[in-house]
C-alpha cells in the first residue's frame, strides 16, 4: 500500500491526486441517462420492459410481473434461519430507536402583541427507495432507507431494485417483509429512478428518492432533482482512518480493506503520526488481501485509490482528514474523544478500536447511507428529515399588523411591488 509523508517535497501534488480520486465524474454517462429518462417519460412501462430486457436479461411479459408480491416477501422471511432473523430484527430495532430520536417537532410561539408564529412538520406522501442489486444485494440498505421513512410517517413507500435474470435476493425480500413493504418492483438503474420520479402505469410517482447506486443511478438522481427531492449524489464507498502509535496494525489493515472490497473505485486512506504503524499496516494489508473472497476488487481499490499518509502531528492529520471529508472516519487513537472537536467533516465517525466501520453498516443504529466524494462538507447522513418537510405558520393580530405593517409596506415600496404594499396598507386603514 502506498505510503507518503507530509514532509515530502511533492506531498501537495500527491494529496491533490488523492482528493481527485474521490470525485465521481458523471459527465461521461449523462447523455445515456438522459435518453433513458426521456424514454421512461414518453413510453412508461413499455420503456421499462425494454430496459429490463437489455440490462437485466429477462423478458417482462406483463405489467404484473414488475411487482414483487408480499407473499414472496413473507415466504423468504420464513425460510431464513433463526439466527439471521434475530440479527435482522436486532438491526431493525436499533435503527428505528436511533432514528426516532431525530424526529423534528412542530412548534408554536405566541408574542405579546398577539402574533402567532410556528412551524408544522409533516411527512411526504410518497417515498421511493432505490436498493442496489446485481453483483450483490444489500438487505441492510433496505432497512437503512425504509426505517427512517417509516419513523417519519410516510404513508406510501415504493421500493425499486434490479433483478438480473429475474432473480430476487431472498434476504432483501425478508427485509422487505420486516419493514412491511407493499410496493416493491423489479426495476433497476436509471430506469428505476426515472420511473419513481415521473411515474408509470405501474410505478407511482414519488416525492423523494433515496438510496445508493452506481454512477448511472447517481446521475439519474441528479437529473431528476427538482421533479422530486433526493437524499444525495453518492459515489463509491470510502474510509478514512486517523491513528497514533496505540493503534493495532491488524485492525487498521482489515478496516481499510472493509471498504476496498466493496468496489474497485472505493477509497481507503489512513493518516497516522507513527511511521512504524504505517509500515506495519501496509504489510498487514498485503497479508489480508491473500485471504479475501473479493481480493481482486480489493487489490485494485488499494493499489489505485488507497494511501497511507504520515503526518507530523495529530493537528495536521485532522486538518488533512477534514479536507478529505470521508464517508466513514475511524479514529483509532489512545483517546479518540479528544479529537472529536477537531473533526469537522465526515459522514459517520467511529471512535475507538472496538468500533469498526461494519458496526455502522449493520447494527449500531445510525444510518449507513452517507455522503461521499468530500460532500460530507455540506451533506448529512440519510435521516428522518429527508422524508419530511416543514411549513411555516404565521398569524397576525390587529395589534401586530398595526405595529409592523407599515415597516412591511415600506420594504415592499422599496422593491417596487405596489400590490404588496397596498395589501398591507388597506388593513391599516391608510388606503381604501
Amino acid at each position: 500500500m502506498k505510503i507518503i509523508s507530509t514532509q515530502e517535497d511533492n506531498f501537495k501534488e500527491e494529496f491533490d491526486s488523492i482528493l481527485a480520486r474521490a470525485k465521481t465524474d458523471i459527465k461521461g454517462v449523462s447523455a445515456i441517462v438522459t435518453d433513458i429518462i426521456g424514454e421512461i417519460v414518453e413510453e412508461k412501462n413499455e420503456a421499462l420492459k425494454r430496459h429490463i430486457a437489455k440490462f437485466d436479461k429477462w423478458e417482462v411479459k406483463s405489467d404484473d410481473e414488475l411487482l414483487i408480491s408480499k407473499d414472496d416477501m413473507k415466504a423468504a422471511y420464513e425460510n431464513i434461519n433463526c439466527d439471521l432473523k434475530k440479527a435482522l430484527h436486532t438491526a431493525y430495532d436499533r435503527i428505528k430507536a436511533y432514528h426516532e430520536k431525530q424526529l423534528p417537532k412542530s412548534w408554536i410561539d405566541f408574542e405579546k402583541n398577539g402574533t402567532v408564529l410556528g412551524q408544522k412538520v409533516s411527512a411526504v406522501d410518497k417515498a421511493g427507495l432505490y436498493i442496489p442489486g446485481g453483483k450483490a444485494a444489500y438487505p441492510s440498505s433496505l432497512l437503512m432507507n425504509a426505517i427512517p421513512a417509516i419513523v417519519a410517517g410516510v404513508e406510501e413507500i415504493v421500493v425499486c431494485t434490479p433483478t438480473p435474470n429475474n432473480e430476487v435476493n431472498e434476504l432483501l425480500l425478508a427485509a422487505c417483509h420486516i419493514c412491511n413493504i407493499s410496493k416493491a418492483f423489479k426495476v433497476g438503474g436509471a430506469s428505476a429512478i426515472a420511473a419513481m420520479a415521473y411515474g408509470t402505469e405501474t410505478i407511482p410517482k414519488v416525492d423523494v428518492i433515496t438510496g445508493p447506486g452506481n454512477i448511472f443511478v447517481a446521475t439519474a438522481k441528479k437529473l431528476v432533482f427538482g421533479e422530486v427531492n433526493i437524499d444525495m449524489i453518492a459515489g463509491p464507498s470510502e474510509i478514512g482512518i486517523l491513528s497514533d502509535s496505540s493503534a493495532k496494525p491488524k485492525y487498521l489493515a482489515i478496516d481499510l480493506l472493509s471498504q476496498a472490497e466493496h468496489d474497485e473505485m472505493a477509497s481507503s486512506i489512513m493518516i497516522t503520526i507513527d511511521e512504524e504503524i504505517a509500515t506495519q499496516t501496509s504489510i498487514e494489508v498485503d497479508n489480508y488481501l491473500k485471504t479475501l473472497s473479493r481480493r481482486e476488487i480489493a487489490s485494485k481499490s488499494i493499489n489505485d485509490r488507497g494511501a497511507i499518509i504520515i503526518a507530523k502531528d495529530m493537528d495536521e492529520a485532522c486538518n488533512l482528514m477534514n479536507e478529505i471529508a470521508p464517508e466513514h472516519l475511524e479514529v483509532m487513537t489512545a483517546n479518540p474523544f479528544e479529537l472529536l472537536s477537531k473533526i469537522k467533516h465526515a459522514g459517520a465517525i467511529f471512535l475507538g478500536e472496538n468500533t469498526p466501520e461494519p458496526i455502522g453498516d449493520y447494527i449500531a443504529g445510525p444510518n449507513h447511507t452517507l455522503p461521499t466524494g468530500s460532500t460530507a462538507k455540506f451533506y448529512s447522513p440519510l435521516n428522518v428529515e429527508n422524508f419530511m418537510k416543514k411549513s411555516s405558520i404565521i398569524n397576525f393580530s390587529s395589534q401586530a399588523i398595526d405595529e409592523l405593517g407599515e415597516a412591511c409596506a415600506i420594504l415592499a415600496d422599496t422593491e417596487g411591488l405596489t400590490a404588496h404594499a397596498k395589501s398591507v396598507r388597506v388593513r391599516l386603514n391608510k388606503e381604501k
